[in-house]
């Protein structure tokens, strides 16, 4: 086209065109006129290219605008072409997107100071008076959400209203909850006016709950719509929210009206069934026409009801109202009671404790019929009853044939009152059963399989005639291995004294019956022990005769009191079988021989006695052997045998 079109054979191209370098006119030119063209910023390259011709010298090419936001001063965006900024359609200096573009995080109050062509200025606020670094609380990707408030040096003295006043920042809402004078720090953390620190401590609030509770104040909830009618119950007409709702403010379900108001009427008022948390009365047979719930209930529970029973008698039929649905039923474990009536059993004032004490009803030969253990509290027989039914003469007995008046305790059951048992004692006696003592765990009753062999009552396991067998027959001398006292009754505490360990208990007993039975000593057996450690008053009553108390006195011998009875007497059978031993006793005093020989004297034996005058008359000698007559000192008689 240029070969025509220069200005000279043809108009040319004015001095005031884009430059389109070697682009051909027909690129955007029409041949039917220079214009309108057909410009579409893609005839040439144009990237990185917008100001070539947006300088404001090629029209229609407008240039940048006077208030253009001055990019080049802000470091990020210095080296910027227009289409870094302005894209995709080309239509206008404003908007463009210089944040979307480029990252900036610095130098915002640069360009925006409300001077500048789509750069929002601060507004003019309290708040932002005198603030000149916009980042410290905005982000660039927009004023209105990404404004961020260094809140951190605010605290309980901080006025926050003084900015939050609903036109320099977000103020508090016309549903805010009264909260007087108190600061909004006291609820409201700073990143946010939700969630609140509200926990009813911040103002006071008792008997105010409905300033805030009317509805007109979220989240601050009002009394819904089903909440009890407590203003026309007179005793509650004036209370206020906190009457009832305390500690915790949680829900107004549930409420704590009666453990605050104390309430003994119109209970009906309220308890329809329609009001929140107020039970209604139940459609059961027993409250039909009711209207009046104080009659029977009181305010702790529905479940205390205080039905007037004082009418109720045997005649009443309990059932027709304790049928499991109008009233309590009788349990399906209740003990089987047949068409006795409730009444008969239980008090009116509740099922527990019932009155049964097995006069009710035929209970003999009944008890299995109950105590099963499935009828609690009748329990069943126990694991460790006896098992009489191993016992022929008890197989077919009924618990009542053991356990009678009373009914008290499985144990003791009198088993041996009621039946006659003379053998399978082990059966039942292991130590293993209830009430069924077992044997002793001693030699005696180690292997014994057969408890009737020796014990010979079933009242008294005391009353026992043992069986003894070979090894322990009289004359073995094995008595005491059992009869020690603990496996068998020992020797009795006043058993005469047995010195030798060598003698044993058959060598005086000969009857296995009893200690006390059929008894002979064998002095032989005590050969070397003193007889007067038998033949005392102590040992009397096992037969030893004691020294007569006409003895003669010991004293006057030689070796005195220090004598045995064996100095003298010579047999074991009689004191009688004596022989006078003087000790070879020379005498030595006054009295020595008198004191046995003198007549009148009453000493057992058979001495000869004699006057003290019978040869010298009128003549009283000191002594019989120092009178000069009678040996040894004398000249009559032999030494201590006869007087001449």
């Amino acid at each position: 086209c240029g070969s025509c079109h220069n200005g000279r054979g043809a108009t040319g191209k004015p001095g005031s065109h884009i430059p389109v370098g070697s682009a051909s006119c027909q690129a955007c030119h029409a041949t039917s006129g220079w214009k309108p063209s057909r410009w579409s910023h893609t005839q040439l390259a144009v990237a990185g290219q917008c100001a070539s011709c947006h300088s404001g010298g090629f029209p229609p090419a407008d240039g940048r605008p006077a208030n253009h936001v001055p990019y080049t001063q802000v470091a990020a965006a210095a080296g910027a072409n227009c289409d870094t900024c302005h894209r995709s359609g080309f239509g206008s200096w404003d908007p463009g997107r210089l944040h979307a573009n480029v990252r900036v995080s610095s130098q915002c109050a640069t360009c925006h100071t409300g001077s500048f062509l789509g750069a929002t200025g601060k507004p003019a606020t309290p708040i932002h008076n005198g603030a000149t670094a916009c980042e410290s609380c905005h982000v660039t990707t927009g004023w209105g959400g990404g404004g961020k408030p260094d809140h951190a040096g605010f605290n309980q003295a901080t006025n926050c209203a003084s900015c939050h006043d609903g036109r320099t920042a977000t103020g508090k809402a016309a549903n805010h909850i009264p909260a007087g004078l108190t600061n909004c720090f006291a609820c409201h953390a700073t990143s946010a006016w939700r969630p609140s620190r509200w926990n009813h401590t911040q103002v006071v609030v008792t008997r105010q709950c409905s300033s805030c509770h009317t509805g007109t104040f979220p989240p601050a909830d009002g009394k819904p719509a089903n909440h009890v009618p407590y203003a026309l119950v007179a005793a509650a007409a004036n209370a206020n929210c906190d009457t009832c709702h305390k500690s915790g403010y949680g829900h107004w379900n549930p409420g704590r009206l009666h453990a605050n108001v104390s309430v003994s009427s119109q209970c009906s008022t309220c308890h329809t069934g329609s009001y929140l948390g107020a039970n209604g009365k139940p459609a059961t047979q027993i409250h039909a026409g009711q209207t009046s719930c104080e009659s029977c209930h009181n305010t702790v529970s529905w479940t205390n009801a205080k039905v007037d029973h004082a009418a109720f008698n045997q005649a009443t039929n309990c059932a027709s109202c304790h049928d499991g649905r109008t009233a309590t039923g009788k349990a399906a474990n209740h003990i089987p009671s047949g068409s006795a009536s409730c009444f008969a059993c239980h008090a009116t004032s509740g099922w527990k404790p019932s009155k049964w004490n097995h006069g009710q009803v035929v209970v003999t030969n009944q008890c299995a019929s109950c105590h099963t253990g499935a009828y609690p509290p009748a329990d069943g027989k126990p694991t460790g009853h006896v098992p009489y039914a191993l016992i022929p003469v008890a197989a077919s007995a009924n618990c009542d044939a053991c356990h009678k008046a009373g009914y008290g305790s499985w144990n003791p059951g009198r088993f041996h009152g009621n039946f006659s048992v003379s053998n399978l004692c082990a059966t039942c006696h292991t130590g293993g059963y209830l009430g069924a003592r077992g044997k002793p765990a001693n030699a005696l009753h180690s292997g014994v399989t057969t408890c009737e062999g020796c014990h010979r009552s079933s009242s008294d396991w005391g009353v026992v005639q043992f069986q003894h067998g070979a090894n322990q027959q009289v004359g073995s001398g094995t008595c005491d291995t059992c009869h020690n006292g603990n496996t068998a009754r020992g020797k009795p505490a006043g058993h005469i004294p047995v010195q030798s360990a060598a003698v044993k208990c058959d060598g005086c007993h000969r009857s296995q019956a009893a200690w006390s039975t059929a008894v002979t000593t064998h002095h032989s057996l005590l050969a070397g022990q003193s007889c007067k450690s038998c033949h005392t008053a102590t040992y009397a009553s096992q037969g030893l005769q004691a020294k007569p108390a006409n003895h003669i006195p010991e004293a006057q011998l030689l070796n005195g009191s220090s004598l045995d009875c064996s100095g003298c007497h010579t047999g074991t059978s009689s004191w009688g079988s004596v022989r006078m031993n003087h000790n070879a006793s020379l005498g030595g005093g006054a009295g020595w021989c008198k004191a046995c020989h003198a007549t009148g004297t009453a000493y057992l034996g058979n001495m000869e006695r004699k006057s003290l005058t019978h040869e010298a008359k009128g003549k009283t000698p000191i002594d019989c052997s120092e009178s000069g007559c009678h040996r040894p000192l004398g000249s009559k008689g032999k030494t201590f045998t006869e007087w001449d």
